[in-house]
């Protein structure tokens, strides 16, 4: 499966978390609950800062 790993930071709480570009359910903050990626039928919406590309699959 080709994709990429990002590392985010939470907009609320700071929290950086790892999330899959690439993912078909929402992800959320594991310290405040915040929506952190939001799946779009293909790449998701990230919606915290993008910090760096931790992997990259192809």
């Amino acid at each position: 499966m080709a994709g990429n790993f990002y590392q985010v930071k939470c907009p609320d709480c700071e929290n950086e978390q790892v999330v899959f570009g690439k993912a078909s359910t929402e992800v959320v903050c594991a310290v405040c609950g915040h929506v952190l990626v939001r799946p779009g039928g293909g790449k998701a919406t990230i919606e915290g800062e993008v910090l760096e590309t931790v992997e990259q699959r192809s």
